[in-house]
């Protein structure tokens, strides 16, 4: 039976005793509070990396890469680049890096935003060194086959592209951020059926995006569950191969400045109805473009209930009650630099038309003062406790704090997003509601559009 302590090259250096002095060529970035939820961050060797040591048998450990769809050179490298992570390396097949994840009991995984690259593996604590060795060798020295990319990445690839086809609420959300950023941002998180996948990807020019994607630059490596003089000794030791800029033979990963447009899409579908009212929304809290009074307008217009038993104190919960086949709930997706307000709704045709009427009479309401103070506080309560417990998830926190590293050298905070939200005016609010009224939306409709409304018709800029 395969020990922990030949699993990997050097990670049986991890079970003997060792010196918790920190390296000499780390430094600490910043330091999280006692009891915080907050992480603690710094940078060896180049590669920047953050951690919260969470009490608990377990860790989560993640290397959170600027490689999402906005960043790809061809449509499909972020598909591809996710599902090429754990194949075979140059050192391990995928079958023994199988094999060892199964003995340790630990689970990997990987997936991609419209920003991020996210390659890392759960496991016992006491199991770091064999899987930071992993996921350093999984970024640096894998092996872009071509017979693994077409038996069986673009396979994938093409039954996932047959999946969306019939998810009416993807290709809304798709949609709308096509017509909201074009480009970039804009790009559809995973390749649209109509998109010639086989034309783009090519293991060569796959290989090269990974050599520029996993370039220090732009990844950082994220762990809940260790301690911070573990993590800064495990990386530095792990992580040299990667290059320390993007090779000049390798086409840069950048992209544009984000830029909202806004407009309309119409799309006919038979197998549901969605329809999304978008404004220009807040970025992410490391970034420049933080809004904490979107945030607090999103909780106040809501649409779901949070509480058993009640239908929320959201003014759409309220406004479409009688819309029972209507789902509604509004949402605030954040990037580095823009973000994306949407009041999605699915469910009965008719029933989205009267929803999307109410929106539109709501925000009008909001603008104008129409709204009780009981009301406002209430949404900031509620937009405080959303944000943090997202944040507080693991999961989420990963990428968030792994995306702010590389974007903007900031962790995402915990303590600093609850004091902007705490600090968001009522006048705020009636501001975010008019601007939101005053400038372009972005409105994308999927469904029968004999029935769902066009913008114009609830009263709409595009």
């Amino acid at each position: 039976m395969i020990t922990r302590t030949s699993l990997g090259r050097a990670t049986r250096k991890a079970f003997v005793p060792q010196c918790s002095k920190r390296p000499s060529d780390c430094r600490t970035l910043a330091s999280a509070k006692a009891n915080s939820y907050n992480y603690e961050t710094g940078e060896i060797n180049g590669i920047k990396y953050a951690s919260r040591d969470l009490p608990g048998p377990t860790t989560q450990l993640a290397v959170v890469a600027k490689a999402g769809t906005r960043f790809q050179l061809y449509p499909g490298f972020a598909e591809g680049l996710e599902k090429f992570a754990f194949k075979s390396t140059t050192k391990r097949s995928s079958l023994r890096i199988t094999r060892e994840a199964e003995l340790l009991g630990g689970e990997l995984f990987a997936y991609h935003s419209r920003e991020n690259l996210v390659v890392g593996a759960k496991f016992l604590r006491e199991d770091l060194p064999y899987f930071t060795e992993l996921l350093a060798e999984i970024i640096s020295t894998t092996r872009y086959s071509r017979h693994e990319l077409h038996e069986e990445v673009i396979r994938v690839i093409k039954l996932g592209q047959k999946s969306i086809l019939g998810n009416t609420g993807d290709m809304c959300l798709n949609s709308a951020h096509a017509v909201a950023f074009h480009r970039g941002l804009g790009a559809p998180l995973h390749p649209t059926s109509s998109v010639p996948i086989t034309q783009y990807l090519h293991e060569q020019d796959l290989a090269n995006f990974s050599r520029a994607a996993y370039a220090k630059p732009n990844f950082a490596v994220v762990a809940n569950g260790v301690s911070h003089d573990e993590m800064s000794k495990w990386v530095g030791e792990f992580f040299n191969d990667s290059p320390p800029a993007p090779p000049k033979d390798v086409p840069s990963i950048q992209s544009k400045p984000s830029r909202y447009y806004g407009g309309e899409e119409r799309i006919a579908h038979d197998g549901g109805n969605n329809m999304i009212l978008g404004f220009p929304g807040s970025g992410a809290y490391t970034g420049g473009h933080y809004k904490p009074e979107i945030a607090v307008l999103s909780s106040l217009l809501g649409g779901q209930s949070y509480i058993k038993w009640s239908p929320g104190f959201s003014l759409l919960a309220r406004a479409t009650r009688g819309q029972t086949q209507a789902h509604v709930s509004t949402r605030n997706i954040s990037y580095s630099d823009a973000g994306l307000l949407t009041i999605s709704m699915a469910g009965n045709a008719r029933h989205i038309r009267e929803a999307s009427e109410a929106v539109v009479e709501i925000l009008k309401a909001i603008s104008g003062g129409d709204i009780a103070k009981d009301d406002i506080r209430k949404a900031i309560a509620n937009a405080k406790f959303r944000t943090l417990e997202a944040g507080q998830n693991i999961g989420t926190g990963l990428e968030l704090t792994g995306a702010g590293l590389v974007q903007s050298g900031k962790a995402s905070q915990l303590d600093g997003i609850a004091e902007a939200i705490e600090g968001v005016t009522e006048d705020a609010v009636k501001k975010a509601a008019g601007s939101l009224l005053e400038g372009k939306a972005t409105v994308s409709t999927v469904g029968d559009l004999f029935v769902l409304p066009f913008a114009e018709e609830i009263g709409l800029n595009v």
